[in-house]
């Protein structure tokens, strides 16, 4: 390294940052820092619950749109079923409920009425039932389906709800975990056991393309392990990110239920010979903590990043006017700019406010958005955009004609999602370590400088030591990997 590339190098490491604290000296209160900076989500006055701001929402709804369409493509139909299940629905099926149990919010009156002393409100009306607000809606949608399902030509079934889920969560974080959060559930119901099985790994394999090319999230595919499986599964298939921190995050999963669900509900149909028979059921589930997923994964200390298939914007037009005269003129060039853009599908955001320059720059540099626009009155008398990339930065500033930007920047967004998702597997591959024996894992996770998930023989799951291990360091199985065909398990810590 030369003395000058030396001395940029470290200059850079003494820039300013957009977040502080950065990443390397506290990610979690810079993942914090990072929501609030990109004016995603915040805390909501409901403990434990978040308010998701419309940039943070818009997010979700790119998510669910490109999700949803994936979704329908595999013959799966939406519905929605009640927010308010029965106790009664969900304590038939003993394992998925104590499973759940501790989690659980509970509706027991249905009216308020003024306080004996007069001071406030009371509940009233004792429910002849207590409600449970769902945690997850495999028994009552089971319920459902035993009323639709009553022969082999009523299946397979395939549902998929859009909802709000309740989880009691006692250490919430935006986005990651939350009390109340967003997710789509998925319950299919088929005749035989190799097709419930088969829609639960395809699936998995749904969710895992969709991680990779839309999120820009490598993941890695494989079974949990029983300890980790799903209340009442057969088998739970998963898919896991490795994060900035070297963390995991189960990023979404898919449940082969077997009968379990169909015997406690009462699923049952006539079979082409006759004979009555119990269906066989997976469900399956991707949420909104993987807009959390989103930004361990590609911000960094000048805030978010976002790979373009799930970003707001695509592009951001900032007007530069210095001279008011100039106003006018400058914003219909960047209008016109605009409309252009749209015509090509481009989600284009201008941002004409009052603020300062710096600040508009900055606001789009800490939102993530892909590319930045700069057009004042230079641009507009020759014709020309000044662009800057978010993933790059100020080595990309270029100046050209708005015919040149308007006919490469679908190339361009395409070129940036794929070199986010190669940095970030870059890192996750780095992020995985082999280890030979326990006292070799024991050694990784006893070093503070160690970061990362281990790769170790799936054998070592049935020794006491493992175990030991677990509780000594915080650390859990996240799968095996069926890249590895389970002979071999991932071990770390997790969201």
């Amino acid at each position: 390294m030369t003395a000058q590339s030396a001395q940029k190098k470290n200059n850079q490491k003494k820039a300013k940052t957009a977040i502080t604290p950065t990443r390397e000296e506290n990610f979690p209160e810079w993942y914090q820092n990072v929501i609030k900076a990109a004016d995603m989500a915040e805390n909501a006055p409901v403990r434990g619950c978040m308010i998701i701001k419309p940039y943070g929402y818009a997010v979700w709804e790119n998510f669910q749109r490109e999700l949803d369409r994936r979704i329908k493509d595999e013959g799966v139909k939406n519905a929605y079923f009640p927010l308010l299940i029965p106790l009664s629905y969900i304590a038939k099926e003993a394992e998925h409920i104590d499973g759940f149990a501790k989690e659980c919010a509970v509706v027991t009156h249905h009216r308020l009425e003024a306080a004996p002393d007069g001071k406030g409100l009371v509940p009233a009306g004792e429910l002849t039932e207590p409600m449970i607000i769902r945690p997850t809606s495999e028994t009552i949608i089971g319920e459902t389906i035993a009323k639709w399902v009553t022969s082999y030509r009523d299946l397979p079934l395939k549902l998929n709800q859009w909802a709000n889920v309740m989880r009691w969560e006692m250490r919430p974080r935006l986005f990651l975990r939350t009390a109340e959060f967003l997710w789509q559930e998925g319950h299919n119901a088929f005749a035989t056991a190799e097709e419930s099985n088969a829609d639960a790994r395809r699936m998995l394999e749904v969710y895992a393309e969709f991680s990779r090319n839309v999120l820009a999230i490598p993941v890695i595919e494989g079974e949990k392990t029983p300890e980790e499986r799903f209340p009442g599964a057969m088998a739970t298939y998963t898919i896991e990110a490795i994060l900035q921190d070297g963390k995991a995050l189960q990023s979404g999963t898919s449940h082969d239920l077997g009968q379990t669900f169909s015997r406690s509900a009462g699923i049952r149909y006539q079979s082409q010979d006759g004979a009555e028979e119990l269906a066989w059921t997976t469900s399956w589930g991707m949420s909104s903590r993987m807009v959390g997923g989103l930004i361990m994964t590609h911000g960094d200390d000048d805030g978010m990043q976002m790979p373009p298939k799930v970003a707001p914007h695509h592009v951001v037009i900032i007007p530069i006017v210095h001279d008011d005269g100039d106003r006018a003129k400058i914003l219909d060039y960047a209008e016109t700019l605009a409309r252009r853009l749209k015509e090509l599908n481009i989600r284009v955001e201008m941002d004409a406010s009052d603020r300062k320059t710096p600040d508009k720059l900055w606001g789009a540099i800490k939102q993530g958005v892909p590319v930045r626009v700069e057009i004042g009155r230079r641009e507009m008398e020759e014709g020309n955009v000044t662009h800057t990339r978010r993933d790059i930065g100020r080595d990309s500033k270029t100046t050209e004609s708005t015919d040149a930007f308007c006919n490469k920047i679908t190339a361009m967004l395409d070129g940036m999602q794929e070199e986010m998702y190669q940095a970030a597997l870059t890192r996750t591959n780095a992020m995985l370590h082999d280890a030979k024996s326990l006292d070799e894992a024991r050694q990784f996770f006893s070093e503070k400088s160690s970061i990362g998930q281990l790769r170790m023989d799936a054998a070592f799951l049935q020794e006491d030591a493992f175990e030991k291990l677990q509780k000594d360091f915080a650390v859990t199985p996240r799968c095996l990997p069926f890249a590895d065909e389970g002979k071999k398990v991932i071990v770390g810590k997790a969201y």
